[in-house]
């Protein structure tokens, strides 16, 4: 091993460090004494129920567990969006589990949390996965509720989704485990089958306080709509559990139930570990993002048998394609080639930049994999497309656009990997959040942004400047150091990867080593899903 390489193992391994102290902070949610109060009152965590729940609480992937970081300070925050949601196995079914944290202002929902919930849907309703919401929350955070309540993808798209997804024959599972109060009430009444927990489960549109206020009615919350009153009287809901784990074993057994699923039919062999060693991808990613490495070596520790077909291999070398195995699962891989590479013509090839020709055959191999129903996985470390004379005269626009044409047309599912940079248009092509990935995560070495730190700080300093000159003010190359110091401190807090996760721009920061699991359980997942639409590119300029 190369002294470099030592560096580099030495500064992922403490990025990795960084992930594992900020999940076990997420962990606790509210904090330790709500999390004490809450067992005081014979409940579970969030947490707690999502793990007895799942059959191996270590087989899942949980999405969005750093939603929320560094927003809503002001209101005392909001751990992971105020909900648990986890992809896993109950019965040796695959499930989407779906928790809200009573820990964390009694489950009440910010506009992260709506955002977080919708994502849970969505994955749902792309996967066709059952769901089953283990409800305990307040409603609407009531001071940001202009945040929260009347737009398209706010609290009440929720609703709407519930109903879809019945019509769509998605089975949803509610579990009343604490409060659930006005709007919030529809949630598990519009799911297939609903159960309750006595005494510490409660349903209504308004608690005792709104209804003696609005009609001078005096009456319990417990008899107003408590486990007894729905199941016995209203017939609101399907089964009444003595406590937390009643209510988790029968939801067990109803998911035992289930049929089996039309399959999409994606390809899948017995699994093969890569023969190259898997921890080495620590010394091979640079602790710089400007610095170039051969992503070949990466994706021969992410592949099955460390095999990889390449696509095209001699031409448009900035991007590499080909096929591979993820965990058995058969997939085409896009990803930018982070090295320096000479084309034929002697021309060299800028590493993470995407050019005309890697464009163009990026754009063949997607067609390709669409055409053999193959599903895509798109490795990102990208500054972005070339620019200049010679790539505009040459029509980089245009097959640029190709490529993006090809990325959101392609019904196959895809997966995207953030591992270095994500910039420009290049998180664009390369399938971002905006290109639908069924699931995308990022490295904790990865960079969202629309330029690079340096650059961007760069621009903006110097905007700055002219504009206090213009002012009047002296800007000596003290001040100018100042501006871009203060500038580019704003900046690289922005390109965090933790900072997209917070916003759900990515479902979650994950150890390099998880990569693999994510993926084949995102192909698992769309397993569930048989696809219905023919690929097709539309009108484009060839």
């Amino acid at each position: 091993m190369d002294i470099n390489f030592n560096k580099n193992e030495d500064h992922n391994k403490l990025l990795l460090s960084e992930i594992k102290q900020k999940f076990a902070k997420v962990k606790l949610g509210g904090g330790i004494k709500r999390i004490e109060k809450l067992h005081s009152e014979g409940k579970m965590t969030a947490r707690e129920r999502i793990d007895y729940l799942l059959d191996v609480k270590a087989n899942c992937i949980e999405i969005g567990a750093f939603v929320g970081e560094g927003m809503y300070e002001q209101h005392g925050g909001c751990p992971s969006g105020g909900v648990v949601v986890k992809i896993g196995y109950i019965k040796g079914k695959q499930c989407i589990v779906v928790a809200n944290d009573a820990t964390v202002k009694a489950g009440a929902w910010f506009p992260i949390t709506a955002k977080k919930n919708l994502r849970a849907q969505e994955i749902a309703m792309e996967n066709k996965l059952p769901i089953i919401y283990l409800v305990d929350s307040a409603g609407v955070y009531l001071p940001l509720q202009d945040e929260i309540f009347p737009d398209k993808e706010h609290f009440g798209r929720i609703f709407r989704n519930n109903a879809l997804m019945s019509s769509m024959g998605i089975t949803q599972i509610s579990a009343v485990m604490g409060s659930c109060v006005a709007g919030g009430a529809y949630l598990p009444i519009m799911s297939d089958e609903a159960l309750i927990v006595d005494k510490t489960g409660s349903i209504f549109l308004a608690g005792s306080y709104l209804v003696k206020a609005a009609i001078g009615e005096s009456i319990d919350n417990e008899t107003l709509g408590g486990a007894t009153t729905h199941c016995e009287i209203s017939g609101v809901t399907d089964y009444k559990a003595k406590d937390d784990k009643d209510a988790l074993n029968k939801i067990k057994n109803i998911v035992d139930k289930i049929g089996d699923y039309d399959k999409a039919g994606f390809s899948r062999n017995k699994t093969i570990k890569p023969t190259l060693d898997e921890n080495d991808i620590y010394g091979i990613l640079p602790k710089s993002r400007t610095e170039q490495y051969d992503m070949m070596q990466i994706i021969y520790r992410l592949v099955d048998n460390s095999e990889f077909e390449a696509y095209k291999e001699g031409y448009g070398q900035s991007i590499i394609t080909g096929y591979a195995r993820v965990d058995g699962w058969a997939v085409g891989i896009v990803a930018n080639q982070r090295k320096v590479v000479k084309t034929k013509s002697g021309e060299m090839q800028f590493g993470g930049v995407i050019y005309s020709d890697s464009a163009d055959k990026a754009t063949r191999f997607i067609a390709n994999c669409n055409q053999k129903k193959i599903p895509l996985v798109f490795l990102q470390d990208v500054t972005g497309f070339m620019v200049g004379s010679k790539s505009e005269h040459g029509g980089i626009i245009k097959d640029g656009a190709k490529m993006v044409n090809a990325v959101s047309n392609s019904v196959v599912p895809k997966f995207t990997v953030i591992i270095g940079n994500s910039y420009g248009a290049g998180n664009y092509a390369m399938c971002g959040k905006a290109y639908d990935p069924r699931l995308i995560v990022a490295w904790p070495s990865a960079e969202l942004a629309v330029m690079g730190g340096t650059q961007a700080a760069k621009v903006l300093a110097q905007i700055e400047a002219s504009s206090l000159k213009a002012k009047g003010e002296i800007v000596d190359e003290k001040k100018e150091k100042e501006l871009f110091d203060k500038i580019k401190a704003r900046y690289d807090e922005q390109v965090s990867p933790y900072y997209a996760a917070s916003r759900l721009w990515t479902d979650a920061v994950i150890d390099p080593l998880e990569t693999r699991k994510w993926i084949s359980m995102g192909i698992e997942a769309a397993n569930h899903s048989p696809i219905e639409k023919k690929f097709n590119l539309g009108v484009i300029q060839v």
